[in-house]
């Protein structure tokens, strides 16, 4: 396949990100201290952890140029943890709208790390259910997270004074389109970066897509998403095809507008396989116990796969407080 991309892209880094993020992850350590009062110490997003397996990513060879980057450059496999989880500051019932996150990080990396400290640990993939962000950035998901984090009066308040009588009806519509997004299980849907990182001098998205046998959606998974994917892997092994996304140019594929969906083709660089194993066994709990203690961060990365964008940099800031928060950095 003849992808067309580009290395002529850029971010643009207001004057004003320091101290508007320094105050984001100020607002969520608030929102995580008055959480972890109600469920015990966790995470401020993605609170909720569903299961956690362990896996292999096969990187494959003759990839064009714009992807044989970083971890892409060269066939290898790699030991792989991935965690799955609800993306609320709640734990509320699997069977209740929300976003779904399917994270995982790549071990035995060599190179630079991302956040200028010394060597990576780790290459970590934070991927959702959905292809692009509800918002363009991330004061706007701020507001919206501190205003969600009272209960849906306060959100609703919050709508009407950011949007006005006739628009606050029309963003909450939006909203609620997003959240009901129909979800049939982690071993079914795609996942996506739904924003970007670097790929070398390139820019580009990540996206999971199920492959090997087709698999049909359980009846009644929505009642428990990590029993759904742990009865599947007592079952047989699980396998999905990484994808990445180029950036062409500004308009199609922006950097900063974290709600813009790229229209750009996806190429397939890597496999990453699960194979058979109980999730629920001695082993299988230690591991879960591991993953919730630990960081599942896009900054912890490679300096060639930095994350780039506005709603990134807000998270370099935002998850160090969280991690900070629960003990965890």
């Amino acid at each position: 396949m003849n992808v067309q991309a580009s290395t002529d892209w850029h971010e643009n880094i207001a004057p004003d990100e320091a101290q508007r993020y320094a105050q984001a992850a100020q607002l969520f350590a608030e929102i995580q201290q008055r959480k972890s009062r109600k469920y015990g110490a966790g995470r401020a997003l993605h609170r909720k952890q569903l299961t956690v397996a362990t896996g292999t990513l096969e990187v494959l060879d003759g990839l064009p140029e714009f992807a044989a980057q970083g971890l892409f450059a060269k066939p290898q496999d790699y030991e792989v943890q991935v965690r799955l989880s609800n993306g609320g500051m709640d734990k509320a019932r699997d069977s209740m709208p929300d976003i779904r996150g399917f994270a995982f990080r790549v071990l035995g990396v060599s190179g630079e790390s991302a956040l200028g400290n010394g060597p990576a640990t780790s290459q970590d993939f934070t991927l959702i259910n959905h292809e692009a962000f509800v918002f363009k950035g991330s004061a706007e998901f701020v507001d919206f997270a501190v205003a969600a984090s009272y209960g849906n009066g306060s959100l609703l308040r919050h709508l009407f004074r950011r949007h006005g009588v006739f628009g606050a009806p029309a963003q909450l519509a939006r909203l609620l389109k997003t959240m009901s997004k129909p979800f049939t299980g982690f071993a079914t849907e795609m996942l996506y970066s739904g924003v970007p990182m670097a790929n070398g001098p390139y820019a580009v998205r990540v996206r999971l897509v199920p492959s090997g046998a087709p698999r049909q959606p359980a009846a009644g998974a929505s009642k428990d998403w990590g029993a759904d994917f742990s009865a599947r892997l007592t079952q047989g092994e699980l396998h999905w095809d990484l994808q990445l996304q180029p950036y062409v140019n500004e308009a199609a594929t922006p950097i900063e507008d974290a709600s813009v969906n790229w229209t750009t083709p996806y190429v397939t660089v890597a496999r990453l396989m699960l194979p058979r194993q109980d999730t629920r066994s001695e082993a299988g709990q230690a591991l879960a116990r591991q993953a919730e203690a630990g960081v599942f961060d896009p900054w912890q990365a490679l300096a060639t796969h930095r994350p780039l964008g506005d709603v990134q940099r807000a998270r370099k800031v935002v998850y160090f407080e969280s991690q900070k928060g629960r003990g965890a950095a």
